[in-house]
C-alpha cells in the first residue's frame, strides 16, 4: 500500500539509472467491470516538459526512484480516454459530502494498493494523517504519537462510494438521493455554505420544492439569494409558496426589485397577498418579522369543534404554539395553548378557557422590543396587532432570535421545533 502523495515529485529514471525527470501526476483508467480504477499511466515532467506514459513501460512503481524498462525514445507517449482521471488533478483536495458526519471533507491523499500486477486506488484519506504526509510530517507525528501514546487514526472513505463528476467540479460521495434528502434542513443548510456555489446549487437540485425550502430557510436572507440566482422562476416561485411567508418576504427584499415582482405574478394568488403584506413594513419592525401562518378561532365554540378545526387548519399551518381567539372582526379577544385545550373539557366554550390577559406586540414595535418581550414573558411566540386590536400575524421566538442574535450564536441554542 502506498500514498499518492509518497509518489509525487519522486524522480524519474531510465533504463540506464539515469534520471530524467519527476513525477507530477498519476493517471487512473475507470471500468465498469471494476469498482475501482486502476494507474494506466503516469505524467512526469522535466525542465517544464511533460511526458506521459503508459504504466507497462515502468518497471517499478513504489521505489525510492521510479525506473522505465526502456529508454525514452523508445516509449509511445500514453493518450488519456475518456474515463482516465488525473489523480492530483482531478481528485487531490476535492469537497466530498460525508454524510453521514454531517460534513464537507477534503481529499488530503488517495491510497494506492498493488493488486496481482496492477496498482489500484482504493480510498480517498479526509483525515489529518492525509495532510500531514503530504507536508512530509506524517513520520515524525507517528513518533511523537506512539511516544505520548496519543491516537493518530487515518480518516478513509472507500473508492467505491465516491462518485466523481467532471473534472472540473467536486466530487461526491456515491450514496442515494434519498440519503442526502434524510438530512435535517439545519444539517443540510451547514453543508452547502461549506461547498461553492456551483456545488451547493447541485446539491439543492437534489431536493424536491419541500425540502428545498426547509433549508433555504435555516441559511441568512443574502446567502439565500445566491443560492436561487441561477433557479427558473418558476422554480423559485414554487419554493417562495412552501416557505413560510416571513421567510419568502425576507428572501424577495434581497432580490433586485424586478425579479421579485416577477415572482410575486408567478405564487398563487393567497401565498403572494401574505408576503405582498409583510414586504409593506420596515424590515426591523414586529410588522417586517412576522408570520401570517397561526391559527384563529371564534370564542364561541366548544373545545371538541375547536380540535376539529385545528386539524382542518394544520394542513395549511406547519407549526403552532398558541391558538389566536377574534371577534367577527378579527380583533383578538383572547389566547390559549394545545395544553388549555387539551384538558378542557369538549362541551366547554373558548371563551371559558382561553387567557384573556394576554401579551402583544404593534405592527411598529422595534424587533429588538419584540425580542425583549418574548423572553420577559417566556413565550414561543407574540400575536402582532393593529391600534384597533385587529390581529395581523405573529412574531415565533426563532424569528425573534434570528433578528437579535448572531448566526453562529442562534445555532448553539436550542430548536423550539422542527
Amino acid at each position: 500500500m502506498s500514498y499518492l502523495s509518497e509518489l509525487i515529485d519522486k524522480p524519474v529514471t531510465d533504463i540506464n539509472g539515469e534520471r530524467i525527470g519527476k513525477i507530477t501526476d498519476l493517471i487512473a483508467s475507470r471500468s465498469n467491470a471494476l469498482p475501482h480504477p486502476f494507474v494506466s499511466a503516469l505524467l512526469f515532467e522535466n525542465k517544464g516538459q511533460q511526458w506521459l506514459i503508459s504504466i507497462k513501460d515502468v518497471a517499478v512503481l513504489i521505489a525510492p526512484a521510479v525506473p522505465l524498462n526502456k529508454s525514452l525514445t523508445g516509449i509511445k507517449s500514453y493518450t488519456p480516454r475518456k474515463n482516465d482521471l488525473f489523480l492530483v488533478r482531478d481528485v487531490l483536495d476535492k469537497q466530498i459530502i460525508d454524510t453521514n458526519g454531517v460534513r464537507v471533507v477534503r481529499v488530503n491523499d488517495v491510497e494506492i494498493t498493488r493488486l496481482e500486477n496492477a496498482f489500484v486506488v482504493t480510498n480517498v484519506d479526509v483525515g489529518g494523517m492525509g495532510l500531514l504526509r503530504r507536508l512530509g510530517l506524517a513520520r515524525p507525528a507517528q513518533r511523537f504519537a506512539r511516544r505520548f501514546k496519543k491516537d493518530l487514526s487515518t480518516n478513509v472513505i472507500g473508492w467505491e462510494h465516491v462518485e466523481l463528476l467532471a473534472p472540473d467540479e467536486e466530487m461526491r460521495l456515491k450514496v442515494p438521493g434519498e440519503k442526502i434528502s434524510e438530512l435535517h434542513p439545519a444539517d443540510l443548510a451547514e453543508i452547502i455554505t461549506d461547498l461553492n456555489r456551483a456545488a451547493s446549487g447541485r446539491l439543492l437540485e437534489k431536493l424536491d420544492t419541500k425540502q428545498l425550502a426547509d433549508t433555504l430557510e435555516e441559511v441568512e436572507p443574502e446567502f439565500q439569494a445566491s443560492l436561487v440566482r441561477n433557479m427558473s422562476d418558476e422554480k423559485v416561485a414554487d419554493v417562495l409558496e412552501e416557505m413560510d411567508p416571513d421567510e419568502a418576504a425576507d428572501l424577495l427584499a434581497e432580490l433586485p426589485k424586478q425579479r421579485s415582482q416577477g415572482l410575486l405574478e408567478l405564487m398563487e394568488k393567497d401565498e403572494a397577498k401574505d408576503v405582498k403584506k409583510l414586504l409593506e413594513f420596515p424590515e426591523e419592525s414586529a410588522g417586517g418579522i412576522m408570520t401570517t401562518d397561526y391559527i384563529t378561532l371564534p370564542p364561541d365554540i366548544n373545545a371538541s369543534e375547536a380540535i376539529k378545526r385545528i386539524r382542518k387548519s394544520s394542513a395549511e399551518v406547519e407549526t403552532f404554539f398558541y391558538i389566536y381567539v377574534v371577534d367577527k372582526k378579527k380583533r383578538l379577544v383572547g389566547v390559549f395553548s394545545l395544553r388549555d385545550l387539551i384538558l378542557a373539557k369538549p362541551d366547554s366554550l373558548v371563551r371559558d378557557f382561553m387567557d384573556k390577559k394576554f401579551t402583544s406586540v404593534t405592527l411598529d414595535t422595534n424587533q429588538d422590543d419584540v425580542a425583549q418581550v418574548i423572553a420577559k414573558y417566556d413565550l414561543l411566540a407574540v400575536p402582532v396587532v393593529d391600534e384597533s386590536r385587529v390581529l395581523h400575524g405573529i412574531v415565533t421566538s426563532d424569528d425573534a432570535l434570528d433578528k437579535i442574535l448572531p448566526t453562529a450564536w442562534k445555532k448553539r441554542l436550542p430548536r423550539f421545533y422542527y
